[in-house]
C-alpha cells in the first residue's frame, strides 16, 4: 500500500462512529434512559434534548442498538 492510501473502513461503520461521536456521553445517557421509559417515541425524546431533532435521535439510537 503507498502511503497516500488508507486503509479501506466500511462506509457505513465510519457513518455510525461519526452519529455517535455528534452526541455528547450526557446526550446518549439521556436518551438511554427516555427510551427505556417511553420506547420509540423519538419526538418526545428530542423534547428532552435542545437542538436535536427526533430524526438525529432516531439514526444515532438504531445505528447503535440495531441487530
Amino acid at each position: 500500500m503507498n502511503r497516500t492510501e488508507e486503509p479501506s473502513v466500511d462506509s457505513e461503520e465510519r457513518n455510525c462512529k461519526k452519529v455517535h461521536a455528534d452526541f455528547t456521553e450526557d446526550e446518549q445517557d439521556l436518551i438511554a434512559r427516555v427510551y427505556n421509559l417511553i420506547g420509540e417515541r423519538w419526538s418526545l425524546i428530542a423534547g428532552r434534548i435542545p437542538g436535536r431533532t427526533a430524526e438525529e435521535i432516531e439514526k444515532y439510537w438504531k445505528s447503535k442498538y440495531a441487530s
